[in-house]
């Protein structure tokens, strides 16, 4: 059975939730369509964070709190998507917009190079993807799945470990071994667009509800916040 590591594309979702009946089936120009609305909002977001909220340290958690209670709604109730999707991507670019402030405060330039880069990854990929010069085999799956859970559970360790003053160095600072290691998670989230067009496009096939395009907008924009935050995680430390 297929696979992905974006938690929002499950296995059951894609595969038992068919059209029956009369009900509209899921387009790919649909969850094109619903991704520009997603991004739009994300973007927007962020730009009002940006020039009125600057130093707004409790809105920015209050907004990754209020996204992580969202994204668990959506990914458990996927027929909510059509109003949970807009409402976690204007949560999500107030997150981001906060991030990115300090980001550019730090590193002047750096915000409009991450932004850039991630888009132009995005529209690459996908037209790899639709061009099939890219095959999404089941061994092309395993690897990925496993890199993205080895970086989670990294991630995880650095947190337990930071919590006792024994960070793992090289996930937060520069040097070869960290833009090493920080090109490599770059490349593992780019890898996981492929992954979510694939599914997508599985969803298509299989004749999914109209409603899953946002639900698949929603998965979409989970890794591209993913892939934004890596990129200028990466930019930071190769300016270091």
């Amino acid at each position: 059975m297929d696979r992905s590591s974006n938690p929002a594309l499950r296995d059951e979702i894609f595969y038992n939730n068919q059209c029956t009946g009369t009900v509209t089936p899921m387009t790919i120009q649909g969850t094109i369509d619903k991704t520009l609305i997603l991004l739009f909002l994300v973007i927007a977001a962020a730009a009002v964070t940006w020039k009125y909220f600057p130093d707004s340290f409790l809105l920015m958690i209050g907004a990754m709190a209020g996204g992580f209670i969202i994204a668990l709604v959506t990914i458990f109730k996927p027929e909510y998507a059509p109003f949970t999707s807009p409402v976690y991507a204007v949560l999500e670019g107030i997150v981001l917009g906060g991030i990115s402030v300090w980001m550019n405060a730090a590193y002047p330039g750096i915000v409009a190079q991450a932004v850039a880069l991630t888009f132009g990854v995005f529209f690459l990929l996908l037209i790899v993807f639709r061009a099939r010069l890219v095959r999404v085999t089941q061994t092309f799956r395993l690897v990925v799945i496993g890199a993205t859970g080895a970086i989670a559970l990294l991630y995880l360790a650095n947190i337990v470990l930071s919590l006792f003053g024994m960070p793992i160095g090289f996930i937060n600072e520069g040097g070869w071994l960290g833009i090493g290691f920080s090109l490599v998670v770059v490349v593992v989230a780019s890898l996981n667009l492929i992954l979510d067009f694939d599914y997508i496009e599985k969803g298509v096939e299989n004749g999914l509800p109209r409603h899953y395009e946002w639900y698949a907008s929603f998965a979409l924009l989970v890794t591209l916040v993913w892939l934004y935050l890596e990129i200028l995680r990466l930019l930071a430390k190769m300016r270091r």
